[in-house]
């Protein structure tokens, strides 16, 4: 299952984004908002990454403005490794080197079409391990020290 989220900016983006995914025979949980109604981004940033993180949902997608926003609050959550991604290469890598769990896009800095193409990528990429596998661990050793 595939969590995803957004704030008021990208609730249109988010609505196209569901039927993508469904089409791509994907199971997806809209966590919100349901209303154009102004959004405080970090809420809906934190239920995406704990899904993630539960094991509820096997990746994220988080949706704002452009993206930044989302990742830095969903970064937050022990656990989340979120990538912020305007173009096709650094999502297919976030997935391959970082073995990245969520995915933001921003709807102010992509077309739709653009940002299917990132979202199809990013959900059939794998992680490749071997080296890549070591840095993660280095990564999560970092986020034990809470520093």
């Amino acid at each position: 299952m595939i969590a995803i989220a957004s704030d008021h900016t990208a609730l249109l983006y988010k609505k196209e984004l569901l039927d993508f995914l469904r089409t791509l025979g994907h199971e997806a949980e809209d966590l919100g908002p349901l209303t154009s109604e102004p959004s405080d981004y970090p809420v809906y940033a934190e239920k995406v990454a704990l899904s993630v993180t539960s094991g509820r949902a096997q990746k994220g997608i988080l949706l704002c403005g452009t993206g930044i926003g989302m990742s830095i609050a969903a970064g937050k959550i022990r656990g989340v490794r979120c990538a912020c991604c305007s173009e096709l290469y650094s999502a297919i890598l976030s997935r391959k080197h970082n073995d990245a769990n969520i995915l933001c896009l921003g709807a102010r800095v992509i077309g739709i079409e653009p940002a299917k193409m990132i979202v199809q990528a990013w959900l059939e990429t794998p992680f490749e391990g071997q080296r890549h596998a070591r840095r993660l661990q280095m990564i999560e050793e970092l986020e034990a020290r809470g520093l």
